[in-house]
């Protein structure tokens, strides 16, 4: 068939059914007016249709967030002794939220730096200033990683940790190949992270994570199930204290997982929103993610400074790249920039101040340090309060999990039932997966919470 001329042309070998059809469709053609479009007939425009209750009528109320909804019941209820374990912040040892004392002496240069028109409050840059990049990076990386040396690793400043995942997810979706559109995340996982990387266009698988029966690893299932991932993939990696479980491999497990993500030719996305917070150790909570850096691997890293910060209102957070070259990390920059600048434009300022002014002063350093040893130390101090409790007033079941696991969630193994009888009895409020925040705890409620757990327990079998 000849477009232009709309004449048929056939082979003389045809057979006379064929040469029939052939003939048919010619006539087809010219009855259609020597056009191939000449059948398709216009689109009628969309009909707008006046609603009775206005232009929103067919927008239903989505269902609470899980997470935050916790709060808003938890500020509801007026019984004075009243718990609350879902909030993902740290609390004092009185119960109060806390702004450690190396961010008030930042907020005090800053003032005088603004007091004194030595900073100004015009736009930042698209990917955040310049020593922003070098500090946090040294941060994850360390002081000697290759990768930070030979400026292979595109840095950008973002909204704290999830607006990191988001433009991790963003870019990836416009630039990556499509097989790696498909992302692997734990099971369970923090509730926002399936989200955000839907939102993105991406799809989402999951690989086990946690054993019900040891409330530890299920490291045999998650291997098992990111083996069957294909090349190119991305796998969400919880670099340090785990969300939600607390639970996380151990140094060797995490080479296994290196070795395996290498040999399928995975792409990592590591979410790093607890270093320093979750063992005291800035270097040791980043054992996962130096270890990819060193074995040459390309991979995404997510930064939070919202838990080791507590700047949770700040939304201070970076996304770094790890290439191949110095021309892959500029490219990689250049396009990042472009997921960002129609997104938010730029990000906010006065969050990378005071990160700037902590990480680049050496004293401030130092007492940043000190003071998230002794945050850390205060959480691993309540596990081991409310491991005992429970074993000393022989509550039923195991709980040397509370102390096995890390960082500021424990995952307690409590069912749904158990989770709201503790909510509507003992006005303790925690999520219906019976993960808490160990924050909420202290000498002043601990014995409550182990009298109350005790007793949901006991009572619902």
């Amino acid at each position: 068939f000849h477009l232009r001329s709309g004449c048929v042309v056939v082979f003389r070998r045809l057979s006379e059914r064929h040469q029939r059809r052939a003939r048919t469709s010619s006539l087809a053609f010219d009855a259609m007016g020597n056009s191939c479009f000449a059948g398709i007939v216009p689109v009628p425009a969309p009909v707008f249709e006046k609603k009775p209750n206005g232009l929103f009528t067919d927008i239903v109320e989505a269902p609470p967030d899980p997470i935050l909804n916790t709060t808003t019941l938890f500020k509801k209820d007026q019984c004075p002794d009243k718990i609350n374990l879902g909030v993902g912040a740290y609390r004092t040892a009185e119960g109060k939220p806390y702004i450690l004392p190396v961010v008030k002496e930042a907020e005090r240069q800053l003032y005088n730096d603004i007091y004194y028109d030595q900073v100004d409050k015009e736009y930042s840059t698209i990917d955040g200033p310049a020593p922003l990049k070098t500090f946090t990076q040294k941060l994850v990386f360390g002081d000697n990683a290759k990768a930070v040396a030979e400026e292979r690793v595109a840095s950008v400043q973002a909204l704290s940790g999830t607006g990191a995942l988001r433009v991790c997810g963003e870019f990836i979706k416009n630039h990556l190949q499509p097989a790696s559109h498909t992302i692997w995340i734990s099971d369970p996982t923090w509730g926002n992270h399936p989200t955000i990387f839907k939102k993105s266009g991406m799809a989402v698988k999951n690989y086990r994570y946690y054993d019900a029966a040891s409330k530890g690893l299920d490291f045999k299932g998650m291997i098992e199930d990111l083996k069957t991932a294909q090349p190119g993939e991305c796998v969400l990696l919880h670099s340090c204290a785990h969300n939600p479980t607390g639970v996380d491999p151990t140094e060797e497990q995490w080479k296994q997982i290196l070795d395996l993500v290498v040999s399928k030719s995975l792409v990592p996305i590591m979410d790093s929103a607890y270093q320093g917070y979750a063992s005291g150790s800035l270097d040791k909570d980043a054992y996962s993610i130096r270890l990819f850096e060193q074995a040459g691997v390309e991979f995404f890293m997510c930064q939070s400074f919202a838990k080791n910060l507590g700047l949770y209102g700040e939304r201070i957070g970076m996304v770094h790249v790890v290439c191949k070259d110095k021309t892959r990390a500029a490219c990689v920059l250049s396009q990042l920039k472009l997921v960002i600048r129609p997104m938010y434009s730029s990000p906010p300022i006065h969050g990378a101040q005071l990160v700037c002014k902590i990480l680049g002063d050496a004293y401030m350093f130092d007492q940043w340090k000190k003071e998230l040893k002794e945050m850390a130390d205060r959480i691993l101090s309540v596990r081991t309060s409310l491991r005992k409790g429970l074993e000393a007033k022989g509550t039923p079941g195991t709980w040397n999990h509370v102390t096995d696991q890390i960082g500021m969630f424990s995952y307690t193994g409590l069912t749904p039932a158990q989770c709201e009888r503790l909510i509507e009895k003992h006005h303790i409020y925690l999520l219906k997966s019976g993960r808490i925040s160990l924050a909420g705890l202290n000498a002043n409620n601990i014995n409550r919470m182990i009298d109350a757990v005790d007793e949901v327990v006991k009572a619902c079998k």
